[in-house]
């Protein structure tokens, strides 16, 4: 269990986030209540640092694991760049400091304001996904006078072994362009006065334990910029994006050491800047979400602990059946099975099912670990409920880093006739 907590540990029978007791953090903040511990960001971010110290790289955090200000902001000044996917997460990229020239942009749909608000804002290259968007970023580029830097994201047919609603680098699902028409696009590329083919780019999918798949696809990749330099197109940027998995339950992830030993001999002698895009690796389990018990039901049939937090806060295990450990903020002994639950109204709302934990009553608080990484990114308003609040804590101080919301917030947007 200690693993599973990270920068989370039990002292003196209260669990603690670095130095503040989480029931402290629920006391002056509220439940539900999301808390990042920036220790275990700066250590995640520092362990893909150094495993590639020996390669020109450039960390592009993905910003749709969580794109907190506050979180972007710390790992901008630790050297971090972003991977966006939208133009709201561009807005957000650059709000956090992060400048143009470290931000890549994918996602399958670039709208064409998109497109421009992007070359508006210098990033350093499209990830291109589609013969239509190479055409549609080479008519904005062209609109607005300047020359657009593109990779083309690969589709290598390469099966990562995660679940099929987050991989994304075979060819049955929607994302990256087949390798056989690779080579014809990077020619249209670069004949193409208004584009400047700089990159080549992939991604397999999300919560990758082994990095072989990884490393199969780094291969095909690299074997088309050989070829690409026979046709004098040189690119200087290999980016073989994230998915690098984390421990939720009883994975064994090998991690950035094991894919820097087998990845780093293969970019010998071809002047490739290497680009990573991790996003669950970095903030993962640097977050839990707080919440408090409301009520102890037993239907006769099944014990649920209903708590405040609900799918619209971490939709995690309703969308994936995903598992996050769950633990009282305040040891205690025994043990019952229970089924963790909110207070939506679907079926779907809950949070584990058949769970050993130990017996909790209403008022206590528990902590639904690894929830950093598509907790708040994902969560909704849905039944009308405001979302969570946000803490970053350092050390022994915290800092409100998203007020919780209220109920005039949920209407803020609408006008009635």
């Amino acid at each position: 269990m200690a693993d599973l907590l990270e920068g989370f540990r039990y002292r003196e029978g209260h669990l603690y986030c670095e130095g503040i007791a989480l029931s402290d953090l629920a006391a002056d903040y509220g439940t539900p209540l999301y808390v990042y511990s920036q220790a275990v960001l700066s250590d995640r971010y520092e362990r893909v640092d150094r495993a590639f110290a020996a390669v020109p790289h450039l960390i592009c955090y993905s910003l749709k694991a969580n794109g907190n200000l506050s979180l972007g902001r710390h790992l901008a000044r630790l050297g971090a760049g972003a991977d966006v996917v939208s133009g709201g997460e561009l807005y957000r990229a650059l709000k956090m400091g992060i400048p143009g020239s470290r931000i890549v942009y994918s996602s399958v749909g670039k709208t064409t304001d998109e497109i421009a608000y992007a070359l508006r804002s210098g990033i350093l290259m499209f990830n291109v996904e589609s013969a239509g968007e190479l055409e549609a970023i080479d008519k904005e580029a062209k609109l607005l006078g300047t020359r657009a830097s593109v990779a083309l994201r690969v589709n290598p047919d390469v099966d990562p072994g995660t679940h099929p609603y987050i991989t994304t680098g075979m060819k049955k699902y929607k994302f990256g362009i087949p390798t056989e028409q690779v080579m014809p696009l990077y020619r249209q590329a670069a004949s193409s006065a208004n584009l400047d083919p700089v990159g080549i780019q992939m991604h397999l999918g999300s919560q990758l334990v082994s990095v072989a798949p990884i490393v199969e696809a780094a291969e095909k990749l690299i074997a088309l910029v050989k070829q690409l330099a026979g046709e004098g197109i040189n690119l200087r940027y290999l980016d073989l994006g994230g998915g690098m998995g984390i421990r939720y339950r009883d994975e064994t992830p090998e991690g950035p050491d094991a894919l820097a030993r087998l990845v780093i001999p293969l970019l010998q002698g071809l002047n490739l800047t290497l680009i990573l895009e991790p996003g669950r690796f970095i903030v993962g389990n640097a977050g839990a979400l707080v919440a408090r018990v409301l009520y102890v039901k037993d239907n006769g049939t099944k014990k649920f602990v209903i708590v405040d937090a609900a799918m619209n806060d971490l939709i995690r295990p309703t969308l994936y059946d995903a598992y996050h450990a769950i633990v009282p903020v305040t040891e205690r002994r025994g043990s019952e099975k229970v089924d963790v639950v909110g207070p939506i109204c679907e079926s779907g709302d809950f949070f584990a099912h058949d769970r050993e934990l130990p017996p909790l009553q209403a008022g206590d608080l528990v902590a639904i670990m690894g929830a950093g990484a598509y907790g708040f990114s994902m969560a909704s308003n849905y039944n009308a409920r405001p979302r969570a609040a946000e803490v970053l804590v350092n050390g022994s101080s915290s800092h409100l880093v998203r007020r919780r919301e209220k109920y005039e917030d949920l209407v803020r947007a609408e006008e009635m006739e």
